[in-house]
């Protein structure tokens, strides 16, 4: 939603309930749970990045020692606002514990999967200096998910990195859990009664709605050295609302909050991510519709 236009006012969040609400953030987005947080000033950041590796060689007892130097480039990493407001109903503003719940329960979900559907390719990048996955090689996981995921261990190593994660839709959850060896056994459960993939290969798995992107084929999810991805956070989440504002939806159509006794709460985050994209693959499935 956007177009909220007078009296803004900032809420005073105690220390705990603002904790909480970034907290949640990262909780609920796969890509904070596997990336590397680092501390984002306002003005952005330039992140060294190694582009190769020096290197050793053997020599005799009194020869020269060889110098090798590492191959360095460099990534700006900016920070880039993003914002959701959603209204309530004055009964919440009347018990402040109430909206505390609603703000910790709600916004930090929206957020999170805006985040990391950005990331993915689902939605377009907020500005050059942000990295998405958009274009990263793609491994097809419908037909044969083992042999794809192996392949993904391999296009990774070979581009020098070191796959140590997977980010999963519910799509590819579904894919995963009902691929079978030849004997019927599943491959990527330790036991039914568990239901769940907690690795994958021994690497870390996160699901996230996130990591699903329609399109020809699906993508369903994505593998890679998280090692090599970044994100950081300028002065965690901005709470602020108002009582007499118009909203304009996502139809057009508008809200007075005052004359439906209302109020809206505008949460934004100023978020940035960096990664190297030749460490990540895509998971994607033929045969998989929204």
């Amino acid at each position: 939603m956007s177009g909220i236009q007078t009296n803004r006012t900032a809420i005073s969040l105690p220390t705990e309930v603002s904790s909480q609400i970034i907290q949640k953030v990262q909780e609920d987005s796969a890509v904070m749970r596997l990336a590397t947080q680092i501390a984002l000033p306002g003005n952005g950041l330039t992140i060294p990045v190694i582009t190769s590796d020096p290197a050793a060689a053997w020599v005799d007892e009194t020869d020269e020692k060889p110098v090798s130097n590492p191959g360095l480039g460099t990534k700006v990493m900016r920070g880039y606002k993003l914002a959701v407001i959603e209204p309530f109903s004055n009964q919440f503003r009347r018990d402040m514990p109430a909206l505390y719940d609603a703000l910790i329960a709600r916004l930090p979900r929206v957020l999170a999967a805006k985040f990391d559907n950005t990331v993915f390719g689902g939605t377009a990048a907020p500005g050059s200096d942000f990295d998405t996955f958009a274009s990263v090689t793609a491994q097809d996981i419908s037909q044969n998910p083992y042999n794809a995921l192996v392949a993904a261990v391999t296009d990774v190593a070979e581009h020098g990195g070191d796959l140590n994660g997977f980010a999963l839709s519910p799509k590819a959850k579904g894919i995963l859990l009902s691929a079978t060896d030849d004997n019927g056994r599943p491959l990527f459960i330790n036991s039914v009664a568990e239901g769940a993939i907690p690795q994958i290969l021994g690497s870390a798995t996160y699901v996230s709605r996130g990591a699903y992107v329609q399109g020809t084929p699906d993508v369903v999810g994505f593998a890679g050295d998280w090692s090599k991805a970044m994100y950081g956070v300028v002065e965690g989440v901005d709470i602020t609302f108002s009582s007499d504002a118009t909203l304009t939806l996502a139809d057009s159509s508008t809200i007075n909050l005052f004359q439906r006794n209302m109020f809206a709460v505008r949460a934004e985050i100023e978020i940035g991510f960096r990664a190297d994209l030749d460490v990540f693959n895509a998971l994607t499935a033929t045969t998989t519709s929204a």
